[in-house]
């Protein structure tokens, strides 16, 4: 099965620094993979790198099988929507002119988030923090995306909303195909929807392993990689050479 994104080798970072390093990673159609890990890991930098806004500093990503060098909006028009961390709404436009900024039928986004029928008319700005990332996933969905790429789609949110966001995500996957890497901080929430989970830290990849598993391992993930911050993903230091990976599914050892 060819993956609709995927990252070999890829080391990422800002001017000459990388603070991703080694970057394997996978994400096929219908799929949720989930990328977890602590603050200041290269989780932001990933993102921003699949998605063309980032150039890699080595390594190759692919596209449907393809190696891509594109930016942004040309991968945005190969399929691909990527969700920031940021909320990206436009502020004072309505909800149903945001919606209609991007190709997409209000009518779809009010199916999918009925939630957002009675703030058609209202502007962007003045949407509570749950309703405007509605929106946002809304927007990017409603393209019927092969790639969906969201950095931290529940940031500040009610656990209630975190469940619709995920729970639509999910049904993007399996319904039409998307595949979707998530970024996600509530990770107990997120294993409910994901197939697949890697965890970042340090800007490297220390485990890859089904959701099943991650769940069954999540108190030791938790309690090795998720507790605290990694630091300045500038800070991530390369690999001492003739250092061997950890293989996939296990701690990285120190």
């Amino acid at each position: 099965m060819t993956a609709v994104v995927e990252a070999k080798g890829v080391d990422a970072g800002y001017g000459a620094q990388p603070v991703v390093h080694g970057l394997d990673l996978e994400v096929h159609e219908g799929q949720v993979v989930c990328l977890l890990g602590p603050n200041g890991a290269g989780k932001t930098t990933t993102m921003l790198t699949l998605s063309g806004e980032l150039p890699q500093l080595a390594g190759e990503v692919y596209m449907h099988g393809a190696p891509t060098h594109a930016p942004l909006h040309r991968r945005a028009r190969a399929g691909l929507s990527y969700v920031t961390e940021e909320r990206s709404v436009f502020k004072g436009m309505s909800a149903r002119d945001n919606l209609r900024c991007g190709g997409v039928d209000p009518v779809y986004a009010i199916a999918l988030f009925p939630e957002l029928e009675k703030c058609m008319g209202t502007r962007g700005g003045l949407l509570s923090g749950g309703e405007q990332q509605m929106l946002t996933l809304a927007r990017a969905l409603g393209r019927h995306p092969r790639v969906l790429l969201a950095d931290e789609l529940s940031l500040g949110l009610a656990p209630l909303v975190v469940d619709r966001l995920l729970a639509a995500v999910r049904q993007a996957a399996t319904e039409s195909g998307t595949g979707a890497l998530i970024v996600e901080q509530h990770a107990r929430k997120a294993l409910r929807y994901a197939d697949r989970v890697y965890v970042m830290s340090r800007g490297r990849i220390v485990m890859a392993l089904d959701a099943a598993e991650a769940r069954a391992r999540l108190g030791e993930i938790e309690t090795a990689y998720l507790s605290g911050a990694a630091g300045p993903e500038a800070a991530a230091p390369p690999p001492a050479p003739g250092a061997v990976p950890a293989p996939q599914g296990r701690p990285a050892q120190p």
